[in-house]
């Protein structure tokens, strides 16, 4: 079998002459050491915004003071390029500049012309200009896979002496750590170590805020605090019974793998604003047990070749290091506005399509999908094809026993005492037409305008006059939401509701 470990990637593209390898990620020391092993009888020499041209072996400057712009024309002789690995770090900002990109491009067509040599871009952002397109090739750093996190955590356990740690434990951490770095796992377990001399389950919660912060200075994807649990959601059964029956797998995977269960690959939830869709993504990570992450799919264009392209496929590998998780992309239809256009945006927005589908088709992690969409018809038809989603289900406006159930979960929410006393037959008869987000605004309207007029409670009659201040959603949008319920009707899907 083919190794296709990052070290035996670069040691084959380095050997095949492969002129700049780029290599997306955070662990330069670690790229460090791949590079010392696999140089052969080449010489590592590297340039750094801090110490300038450095001997990459012994980590000592070659000359004081030696500008970027120096070092590049040193090697525009064959010569010297000759058996050379040039490094280069914190580049970012000098590939905004024409006369360093210029010089780089003279370097990289000298070893196209048979110099052996090459050169290694190491950064955690992806900035290819356009004039050495050509020339690079993107590497990334894969993430730390289960087994390599736990042996760095007995490493560690073995290094500082550490006792008392049982094998469950271990498998917690090492669950836990998934995700992050080498450098992060040692110092979370150092800063864990040094408060008391042990590692308990209390620093599980150190690792998730950890994780919390990995995650925002990623800036793709959020981790979203799980409130909302299946019992928010009023109505809806179809969908809540499916999601029960995903989560058996979810909180037994070892077992459903053993029975020949596919691991799950996520839903699509299609239809009418305001009626629980981004509820069930919340709900359906609470019911799991695993993390949520948002992905915003407007922050992942990039200004530079290949940087769209490249934050997806972090996105997807953060969200497939940390997982088991839910991955929520809300409003799906927007995401891929603009497929199959020519020009700029409409050509990234096609190569980003064609990623997401690959990467759901193929999908083998427990990494579980739920997509919002409000409006399926501006969906590309590939999308809805068998195996990429489990399941697509329509959420329509709630029907009479939902919305009791909505209005029930809302005012127990707030006003429990008052429940007794209000007649919600009579709210339901008053509310046809209203979504689940209608309904939770009359009650909490209500509830303040009781709060102000220093009642006592809430009554049917409060709920009353804030209905009838209220804009359903079926008036406002009547027309769309006709035609996106014939839409759904005659596509089949299969309805949320009983």
């Amino acid at each position: 079998m083919e190794d296709n470990s990052l070290k035996a990637k670069l040691a084959r593209y380095m050997d095949a002459g492969f002129p700049i390898i780029y290599i997306n990620t955070y662990e330069e020391d670690k790229i460090d050491g791949i590079l010392s092993a696999i140089k052969a009888d080449k010489e590592i020499y590297e340039w750094n915004e801090t110490q300038g041209y450095i001997d990459a072996e012994t980590r000592t400057p070659e000359f004081e003071d030696c500008s970027l712009e120096t070092m590049l024309e040193m090697y525009k002789d064959r010569d010297k390029l000759e058996k050379k690995i040039l490094v280069f770090k914190d580049l970012n900002a000098y590939l905004e500049d024409p006369v360093t990109v210029s010089k780089i491009k003279g370097l990289a067509r000298l070893i196209c012309k048979d110099v052996d040599a090459n050169i290694v871009i190491v950064s955690n952002r992806l900035i290819i200009p356009k004039e050495l397109e050509q020339f690079i090739t993107i590497l990334e750093m894969d993430y730390l896979d289960l087994n390599e996190i736990r042996q760095i955590i007995l490493d560690f356990i073995e290094n500082r002496g550490v006792s008392g740690i049982g094998d469950e434990l271990i498998d917690e951490f090492s669950l836990a750590f998934k995700g992050l770095t080498e450098f992060e796992i040692t110092n979370l377990l150092q800063l864990s170590y040094s408060k008391g001399g042990i590692l308990s389950r209390d620093d599980l919660k150190l690792i998730f805020d950890q994780k919390q912060q990995m995650i925002k200075k990623a800036g793709i994807l959020e981790m979203i605090p799980l409130k909302e649990s299946i019992d928010d959601i009023g109505g809806l059964e179809n969908l809540k019974k499916w999601f029960i029956r995903k989560a058996k797998v979810y909180t037994n995977m070892g077992k459903a793998r053993d029975f020949g269960v596919d691991m799950p690959k996520g839903v699509l939830i299609a239809g009418v604003p305001g009626c629980g869709k981004s509820l069930n993504a919340k709900a359906a990570a609470n019911l799991f047990n695993v993390p949520l992450l948002r992905l915003d799919m407007g922050r992942l264009m990039g200004k530079y070749v290949g940087e769209s392209e490249s934050n997806l496929r972090n996105a997807i590998a953060l969200a497939e290091a940390i997982s088991p998780c839910v991955l929520w992309i809300d409003e799906l239809e927007k995401a891929f506005a603009g497929i199959g256009e020519s020009g700029g945006n409409g050509e990234v927005t096609t190569r980003l399509f064609g990623n997401f589908l690959t990467w759901m088709q193929e999908k083998e992690s427990p990494t579980f999908v739920v997509a919002t969409a409000n409006d399926i018809t501006k969906l590309p038809p590939e999308l809805l094809r068998k195996g990429r989603f489990d399941e697509i289900f329509y959420v329509g406006l709630p029907n009479a026993s939902e919305r009791e159930k909505i209005f029930r979960i809302h005012i127990g929410k707030r006003r429990k005492k008052d429940l007794e006393n209000i007649d919600l037959s009579q709210l339901v008869r008053k509310t046809d037409g209203f979504s689940g987000a209608d309904i939770e605004g009359v009650v909490k309207d209500a509830v303040e305008t009781a709060f102000a007029d220093d009642k006592k409670c809430i009554s049917t009659e409060d709920i009353l006059e804030a209905i009838n201040n209220t804009h359903s959603l079926s008036e406002i949008m009547k027309d769309a939401l006709d035609r996106m319920k014939k839409e759904y009707e005659k596509r089949k899907f299969k309805n949320a509701s009983l």
